[in-house]
């Protein structure tokens, strides 16, 4: 258990209302009054029933959502940063260099090799490819995607061969915040170990996680604290016509 006590992140009050335009405006509450700390070195999981809408709460960390009310701070040595008021244009920077994001499903531009996926993140902040690369291999090794595999786009890939492209490419950035998103959800029992063993690793380097695994074996093992979230989310937070910034 994480024995850190000074938050990198502070939750608090938070709201999340969609505006179904689809739907004549229609406003959907999903989320309210959610407030929580995250320590670096810590992993806190999220906890409710599917469906509930947990992605909501990383998707708005991540700028994917806007927040309707409340606020997202995260606190470093010079200074708070409030994520609430982020113009979109402020985004890329904080995601290269702050936040990393394990989502469920790989998003890539088509014909990049895999390993060129994964080193991506390390490139976008100016690290050499000689030095990227091996990074990138190694941890495509670790989660035992075939070395055959490395040079072709991950869009011809089985959905767990492209989960642990993901995973690869989320963790290589050493991000001092790591949102998770079912990483283990398409994994066998040998790379959900893998997984675990890269949580922890990341914890000891002061990483701090917020997760969401419905495998409970994987939740035991990485979560410091766990998070109920069924008090405060409202409805289904699946609103395909809502209107987000992305």
């Amino acid at each position: 258990m994480t024995t850190m006590t000074q938050p990198f992140l502070s939750v608090a009050s938070l709201d999340k209302t969609f505006v179904l335009h689809g739907q004549g405006g229609l406003r959907l509450e999903v989320m309210r009054d959610l407030s929580l700390t995250l320590a670096p070195g810590e992993c806190l999981v999220l906890a409710g029933r599917s469906g509930i809408g947990k992605s909501t709460l990383l998707k708005m960390l991540h700028g994917s959502y806007r927040v309707s009310g409340g606020s997202l701070q995260l606190h470093f040595e010079d200074g708070e940063l409030e994520l609430a008021d982020l113009s979109p244009q402020a985004w890329p920077a904080l995601r290269r260099e702050v936040i990393g994001y394990v989502s469920q499903f790989l998003r890539v531009v088509p014909r990049v090799p895999a390993v060129e996926v994964v080193m991506e993140p390390l490139l976008a902040r100016g690290v050499d490819a000689a030095e990227a690369r091996p990074r990138a291999e190694a941890l495509l090794a670790r989660l035992n995607l075939p070395e055959r595999l490395w040079s072709l786009p991950p869009g011809t890939f089985s959905g767990g061969e492209q989960q642990r492209v993901n995973i690869a490419r989320g963790f290589i950035g050493e991000h001092p915040l790591l949102l998770l998103d079912e990483p283990t959800a398409s994994l066998d029992a040998a790379n959900r170990d893998v997984v675990v063993e890269l949580i922890r690793e990341a914890k000891a380097r002061g990483t701090a996680m917020l997760g969401i695994f419905h495998d409970e074996d994987v939740r035991e093992r990485v979560a410091d604290r766990l998070l109920p979230l069924d008090r405060h989310m409202l409805a289904r937070a699946s609103a395909p016509d809502a209107q987000e910034t992305p």
